[in-house]
């Protein structure tokens, strides 16, 4: 689930008012143009997410993790660095928590290591499989640490999706692999990063926080790789090393894009097709074929995940509702 670490967090955050879309676009037909675009730039960046996703699986083969880590946080700076940078942009680096800020981009580095350590042992769907329980995870804690309790409905449906992770990594003697902790983790630092990048929508800039995570991760990571780099053996190696920073710029810039277009409760079950493309990719690159254990908790993730979403988006047309109700005062 990966940005700097992707997907299925920052979607579950989009539909919880983390992007915003125009509204004021009345034409219906000029509506439905631009949904069906936004669905299919939602479409392509987890598909671009999934093709990420291969390329460190892959270059997992031929050096070691932490120098594909950093292969693909100084990939995604740079190509950021282009775009968005102090000189272009002089109060990019000015943040007014700058704690929060460094903590937010350790939690997605640590999701990023944990996830690409996983991919060493799991295949690409059980990887993403357990990773798409990041909503869930950002809906029981957005209670304790963002004060957006939700009602029984949606702990019911949290509760089905997590059973449908268990499924998936199979916990006994004979069917678990400790490798799936390895994505737990994963999915636990991807959820507390959601919760925080919620926490600094209120006070910094999108540009200034995604500055942030791609710097403190080429921080991070470059005296890391001293000591674990190994010269890649091929041209395409290092191809592929500089396509991953690449794929995931790209890949937020199609969400960023698709979000200004559409709602995210429209685009957000779209997210789910990543796990078509991970399959395919699996089989394609790794000959992997996804066992009925998996494809069965992945179906009962999603299906929960769905759930969630039409229970979202239930309860903000009520609020909305009421609120229109409240502004227009007693006639």
């Amino acid at each position: 689930m990966r940005a700097a670490q992707h997907s299925p967090v920052v979607i579950a955050l989009a539909s919880r008012g983390g992007f915003r879309y125009p509204v004021s676009m009345t034409d219906p037909a000029m509506q439905r143009r631009q949904r069906l675009i936004g669905i299919a730039l939602m479409c392509g960046a987890v598909a671009t997410f999934a093709c990420l996703d291969a390329s460190a699986k892959y270059l997992n083969g031929h050096m070691d993790t932490l120098q594909v880590v950093w292969a693909r946080y100084t990939g995604a700076f740079l190509c950021a660095f282009l775009f968005s940078n102090p000189l272009t942009r002089p109060g990019l680096v000015r943040t007014r928590r700058p704690v929060l800020q460094v903590a937010r981009s350790a939690l997605l580095l640590g999701s990023t290591i944990f996830n690409f350590l996983a991919f060493r042992f799991l295949q690409l769907d059980q990887a993403l499989s357990i990773l798409f329980s990041v909503p869930f995870m950002v809906a029981a804690l957005a209670g304790p640490m963002l004060g957006e309790w939700i009602g029984w409905r949606r702990w019911t449906a949290i509760s089905v999706g997590f059973a449908g992770v268990l499924l998936v990594m199979r916990p006994g003697p004979d069917g678990f692999d400790p490798a799936a902790l390895l994505s737990v983790g994963a999915a636990i630092c991807y959820a507390l990063y959601g919760i925080t990048t919620r926490q600094l929508a209120r006070s910094d800039s999108s540009e200034t926080t995604l500055f942030y995570t791609n710097l403190v991760g080429v921080i991070v990571m470059l005296p890391v790789v001293l000591f674990v780099w190994g010269t890649p053996t091929s041209l395409w190696i290092a191809f592929l090393m500089i396509l991953m920073g690449a794929l995931g710029s790209f890949g937020h810039y199609l969400l960023i894009v698709g979000h200004r277009l559409a709602p995210a409760s429209t685009l957000s079950p779209f997210m789910y097709t990543q796990l078509i493309w991970a399959v395919t990719l699996g089989y394609l690159v790794f000959h992997d074929v996804p066992n009925g254990w998996t494809l069965a908790g992945a179906g009962v993730v999603i299906a929960s995940g769905l759930y969630l979403l039409h229970r979202e988006r239930k309860m903000h047309s009520v609020e909305a509702t009421r609120a229109t109700s409240e502004a227009a005062g007693p006639h």
